[in-house]
């Protein structure tokens, strides 16, 4: 290929046939040739002519030959030109408005079971993988702490945060601690810590240790690592995938190891979790399509993003997930009305 072939852009003529071989695509999911498309009433030219045309296409890397068929289909610099530059957007119909907005007014703000509701929500309207990261919590602070001895060495830490959520953590001891021993510890952080912050809480204590006798150290040291904790848990943010197994109605994604590979880095986390706080700094709708998202294990798919809001700012990320042959044209509006939807229930 020239470096000429490389910079120009598709003519008008071929501009419509490769929108015509994206939409089939999407459809049908089988590469389509030029007697095919010949036969297409928009189309008033030999499939010889079509078939030139093609071949400049796939020059261009915007269509490829597999290796089962002389047919093309879109690469996904194909799919990301069209959507640029082709690209018609398509009203969400009535009945699908109606779903997402029962779901996102009857759902409690700043809960798993918001995440949970909407991409159920997402997965049934685009039958697709629906995906929604768990909002944002507010900065963590100590109403309560208590702690009981088990046996062995063993003390169950008793964290009441903010206003309601309990969280329960068995520590490891060097020794033994009678009740009384942990009730003066206790009584020490919930006279001096509540309301505070787990941030300043554990920078306090790391400050103390020095002037504190050998059972507050221990104690402290252990209630500096709850701290860490849920520090940590409040930094790492949480999605919930829906639908995953409507993803194996794809030709494409139905390879087992394939699909295994999915659904552990549905499983894991991380991975996407890096690729959605791409999503959550913007403003606009986010597309990644195949290698785009720069992760292998998604290269035969297509994510689509939008941030959601509340009066303070974004707080997370939803979308869907499915083949690079999404279509489109139908599902970015709905990603779209379902964060804008959501994002005014919120506030």
């Amino acid at each position: 290929m020239t470096e000429k072939t490389k910079s120009k852009l598709p003519s008008d003529r071929a501009k419509k046939i490769l929108s015509a071989i994206i939409d089939n695509y999407i459809e049908e999911g089988v590469p389509i040739g030029s007697k095919k498309l010949a036969t297409y009433d928009r189309f008033d030219l030999s499939p010889a002519t079509i078939r030139n045309v093609m071949s400049d296409l796939e020059n261009l890397g915007f269509l490829s030959s597999p290796h089962t068929s002389s047919g093309r289909i879109p690469t996904p610099k194909g799919y990301r030109f069209f959507i640029d530059r082709l690209l018609q957007l398509q009203p969400v119909a009535d009945d699908q408005f109606t779903s997402i907005q029962e779901t996102v007014t009857q759902t409690k703000s700043n809960s798993k079971d918001l995440a949970t509701n909407v991409s159920s929500t997402l997965s049934a309207v685009t039958q697709l993988a629906g995906i929604v990261t768990v909002p944002k919590k507010q900065e963590s602070t100590l109403k309560e702490i208590d702690f009981i001895p088990l046996s062995e060495k063993r003390v169950l830490a008793i964290v009441v945060i903010n206003d309601s959520e309990v969280e329960n953590k068995i520590l490891q001891m060097k020794r033994s601690y009678t009740r009384e021993e942990l009730q003066i510890s206790s009584n020490y952080i919930n006279h001096n810590y509540v309301g505070k912050s787990f941030e300043y809480i554990k920078n306090d204590l790391v400050n103390q240790l020095k002037e504190t006798s050998e059972l507050a150290q221990s104690l402290m040291n252990d209630i500096i690592s709850i701290a860490d904790e849920v520090l940590k848990t409040q930094k790492t943010e949480e999605y919930v995938v829906s639908g995953e197994n409507k993803l194996m109605d794809f030709d494409e994604l139905a390879d087992i190891k394939r699909l295994k590979q999915l659904f552990n880095a549905f499983n894991e986390k991380q991975q996407l979790l890096q690729l959605l706080d791409k999503s959550i700094s913007t403003s606009n709708i986010q597309i990644f399509i195949g290698e785009e998202s720069g992760y292998k294990i998604l290269d035969n798919c297509s994510l689509i993003t939008a941030p959601y809001t509340n009066e303070e700012g974004s707080i997370g990320v939803l979308g869907v997930i499915g083949p690079t042959r999404i279509a489109y044209q139908k599902v970015i509006p709905i990603v779209d009305i379902t964060a804008k939807l959501l994002s005014q229930s919120l506030k």
